[in-house]
């Protein structure tokens, strides 16, 4: 991720442009252009094509606040997803999904922590979000999906704690009773910040869906922010000065 000045944005109604990179929605596929530098501790270039194929498209937005400063907008929950980046290694296919979050203010001006996951299962996919608000007050949601993009709440088994991530970032998930959910790969761990592929149990069924744990009271901290700076480099200008 880089942040970049205004100069590199550009949309139109089925593309997104920012930088070297961008996303095109062609009516039935969103084609991820990828062109850009890692950040440390492995500086090397990450280009290449990712398709996102949904399954349908939804018509669901989930407020996360009463007042609508914050949504939560899953337009694709169950997807097919082909991945092809230029290193070995770096080809394959496999199940996605497609979500977004939109508002008009700051997380941290709303939010201290949330916890929000999606696990396929036989009969669609299920997502879950958990969150606790500035306020004091709480939000919890299970949706379930089914190929056609229909959502519907449903009943959420337990919050379950599980493992903190690397960095001590609480975490907890959906699980049926008795049952330990477990990291069973690490996407990316940050002061603040956990994503990874957990599995769990659900009314029976065991899954590995992707989860996250945001914990925004870190996130406020004006120790941390100045870090942000390292992994996320700032490009004022585009394009780029010959």
């Amino acid at each position: 991720m880089t942040d970049r000045g205004r100069n590199a944005l550009n949309t139109t109604p089925d593309t997104l442009t920012v930088g070297p990179s961008s996303m095109h929605w062609t009516g039935s596929e969103l084609v991820i252009t990828i062109d850009e530098i890692s950040s440390p501790p492995i500086i090397s270039r990450v280009k290449g094509t990712i398709t996102v194929t949904p399954r349908a498209v939804t018509s669901v937005e989930l407020p996360l606040k009463t007042d609508g400063s914050h949504i939560w907008r899953p337009f694709a929950p169950i997807s097919d997803i082909s991945v092809d980046l230029q290193s070995d290694g770096w080809q394959w296919n496999g199940k996605g999904y497609f979500d977004a979050n939109f508002g008009t203010r700051a997380l941290e001006q709303d939010f201290r922590y949330w916890t929000w996951g999606c696990f396929p299962c036989s009969d669609g996919a299920t997502a879950f979000y958990d969150v606790e608000r500035m306020d004091g007050s709480t939000f919890e949601t299970a949706v379930h999906f089914d190929d056609d993009g229909n959502a519907t709440h449903c009943a959420a088994p337990p919050s379950t704690r599980f493992k903190n991530s690397l960095w001590q970032v609480k975490r907890t998930t959906r699980a049926d009773p008795g049952t330990t959910p477990q990291q069973s790969l690490n996407m990316l761990d940050a002061p603040f910040y956990s994503r990874s592929a957990v599995k769990t149990v659900l009314d029976g069924e065991e899954t590995i869906g992707v989860h996250e744990a945001l914990d925004l009271t870190r996130f406020r901290s004006p120790l941390l922010k100045p870090m942000l700076a390292v992994r996320v480099p700032r490009r004022r200008n585009w394009p780029p000065k010959a």
